[in-house]
């Protein structure tokens, strides 16, 4: 009885294997074939899809993305990720100073939610904080400008002994997002014809808002 019972598991152990090699030949597994659609990364370059779940691929620096505040943008050229000098700051990059200049230029990113009862213009003015004053900077100095398709409210920090800090803004939704351009030593920030968008910190700034994506 032993035997037979043997003999029918050994027949179907067999049959079994038969069958699936016999299926893995005729039907061999075909790789996923994802759809020939494309991301485009904030710096401009194509990502396609891959792997099993056909996921598009991580865009390549210097694009990075910052998925707490939910924006990817391209990093201006020569600045890197440095530690952010305050606890609110969601993220800072800096361009160090070189042999032939002494200035240096950072960016300063940090979020600030927009309360209930309150507004992003409101949450703009309690926190657009002049140094070194340390008071609220006037209305009257407020100035906005479209980049890409977002319109930024543009404040000016700081300026003083050398140091020229300008915030943009950008409301959506329940926060604002405000984005610094700070550059130090700079010589001649007394002129008051200065072009502060000549900068360094203040040009990559714009060149990063403009490839600045939202998700």
């Amino acid at each position: 009885m032993k035997s037979l019972l043997l003999g029918i598991t050994l027949i179907l152990i067999i049959g079994i294997g038969g069958f699936m090699y016999r299926n893995a030949v005729e039907h061999p597994m075909q790789p996923t074939a994802c759809s020939l659609d494309t991301f485009l990364c904030p710096d401009g370059a194509s990502v396609s899809r891959g792997g099993p779940s056909c996921t598009f691929s991580v865009c390549p620096p210097p694009n990075v993305s910052l998925a707490s505040i939910d924006i990817s943008f391209a990093v201006p050229a020569g600045f890197v990720s440095v530690t952010p000098p305050d606890s609110i700051d969601v993220a800072a990059y800096a361009l160090p100073p070189t042999s032939s200049s002494t200035s240096i230029a950072s960016i300063t990113i940090r979020r600030y939610q927009i309360e209930a009862s309150s507004t992003a213009l409101a949450t703009i003015q309690q926190t657009a904080i002049g140094s070194p004053s340390d008071i609220p900077v006037s209305i009257t100095s407020f100035s906005s400008t479209v980049i890409g398709n977002r319109r930024f409210t543009i404040v000016p920090i700081e300026r003083f002994e050398g140091v020229i800090d300008t915030a943009y803004y950008l409301a959506r939704g329940t926060e604002v997002l405000r984005l610094d351009a700070i550059d130090r030593n700079v010589t001649n920030w007394t002129d008051p014809n200065l072009d502060v968008s000549t900068l360094s910190a203040h040009k990559a700034l714009e060149g990063l808002l403009g490839t600045l994506q939202e998700h």
